[in-house]
């Protein structure tokens, strides 16, 4: 175990980036990982194919739309 010096306010930033059920070996882990571990983790998983790009483009546009509605 190794202790690491951070300010209060950097402390701050990382807790309001620490999710509930992280600690912050956890946190800092999930945020030091590389470009190349998250490429692997994304060939991993299934590919995506026609229908799921439409599916989360209609997801987006009545999204987009939902946040013009409040505005």
């Amino acid at each position: 175990m190794s202790t690491i010096r951070v300010s209060d306010d950097v402390k701050e930033r990382l807790r309001d980036l620490k999710r509930d059920d992280e600690s912050f070996n956890d946190l800092l882990d999930r945020l030091s990982r590389s470009e190349k571990d998250v490429e692997a983790i994304a060939e991993s998983l299934p590919p995506v194919d026609d229908e799921d790009i439409q599916q989360m483009d209609e997801a987006r546009e009545r999204l987009n739309e939902s946040l013009e509605e409040r505005r």
